[in-house]
């Protein structure tokens, strides 16, 4: 397994995690998966799903607001910080639902819930994942973070062009570039800052998304930047049935607000749209403490026990046999 140059001192560094653990898929991919926090298997627990080019390093400050009082389980998406990379075929959003449904089948114990939280390409993961038993039985209620359904390109603002057509084809160029990053400079850090965070966003802050960013393989950027270039995920969020929360920040060019106003509409069970003052796309590192206020509101409210009828809703597939049995 490789190592990645991360933070190794202040908020942005990654904790040592109690334990680790390889989750296998269902094409045999190999996910590295930690597990932090209260070890009581019946405490609240939370899965998350970090974006595309990162790694559970992106969670740190996330998982320090959480481990007093909840197991957190971070993994790493297929291909990214210390998983396997997936063969051809791999590079697909089913890929990306049968890696959430491994990993919450294999972390948690039998009848155990949590709450699902996905930011960016982790979003897109738990959309994609929506109908899947694993994540009906397994999520309690999820939380989509800076992310979108479809249409990326065309609604991204990196590139300020007035031309959609042209703006998508310049922003699709940009996203599947296989040329390398290179070490973290100046200027790279300028434009990660730019195109993914706020304006107000701390050097220390730019600098940790900046290793995260610069660690991903490019070969594993452009196959998961040519997925997402062709998302389309608006008929799977009806299928979020449980309780979900939707964030933003106002100053994302990635996944403007747009794309969580048409996910919020969406959702069968939506429990707020928070958006944030002057955030960019990068909110879990921006600013964490509000990210997990809404982690710990839905995990208070709905994490850690097992399902019950009570849950079930006669939009449910699984109710009527549930409730005959």
């Amino acid at each position: 397994m490789r190592r990645t140059p991360y933070a190794t001192s202040g908020p942005y560094a990654p904790p040592v995690p109690p334990r680790e653990l390889t989750v296998t898929s269902a094409d045999g991919a190999r996910l590295h998966a930690e597990l932090h926090g209260v070890t009581d298997p019946a405490a609240p627990a939370v899965v998350l799903a970090h974006g595309w080019t990162c790694s559970t390093a992106f969670w740190a400050p996330v998982v320090r607001e959480l481990v007093a009082r909840h197991r957190v389980i971070v993994y790493d998406q297929r291909g990214h910080g210390r998983s396997t990379a997936p063969g051809p075929g791999g590079y697909s959003t089913e890929a990306l639902a049968d890696d959430l449904e491994a990993v919450l089948e294999q972390t948690l114990e039998p009848g155990r819930r949590a709450v699902v939280v996905g930011h960016s390409m982790g979003g897109m993961t738990v959309m994609a994942a929506a109908g899947r038993p694993a994540v009906r039985e397994r999520a309690a209620a999820v939380v989509l973070c800076s992310t979108g359904a479809s249409r990326l390109v065309e609604r991204a603002r990196v590139v300020p062009l007035r031309s959609e057509r042209l703006r998508a084809r310049v922003h699709r160029a940009i996203l599947g570039a296989r040329l390398p990053m290179g070490p973290v400079t100046p200027v790279s850090k300028r434009l990660l800052r730019y195109g993914t965070m706020g304006p107000g966003s701390a050097p220390a802050m730019v600098e940790a998304c900046a290793r995260i960013v610069h660690a991903c393989p490019r070969a594993v950027r452009a196959g998961w930047a040519h997925v997402m270039g062709d998302l389309d995920l608006d008929a799977r969020i009806g299928l979020l049935t449980m309780p979900a929360a939707v964030l933003v920040g106002t100053a994302d060019r990635l996944t403007p607000p747009e794309q969580a106003h048409a996910i919020a509409a969406a959702l069968p069970q939506c429990t707020g749209l928070t958006e944030l003052p002057g955030l960019g796309h990068m909110t879990p590192v921006e600013d964490p403490g509000a990210v997990s206020d809404v982690i710990r509101r839905l995990a208070a409210d709905h994490g850690g026990s097992p399902r019950t009828t009570d849950d079930l809703t006669d939009d449910d597939p699984h109710a009527v046999e549930e409730r005959t049995t």
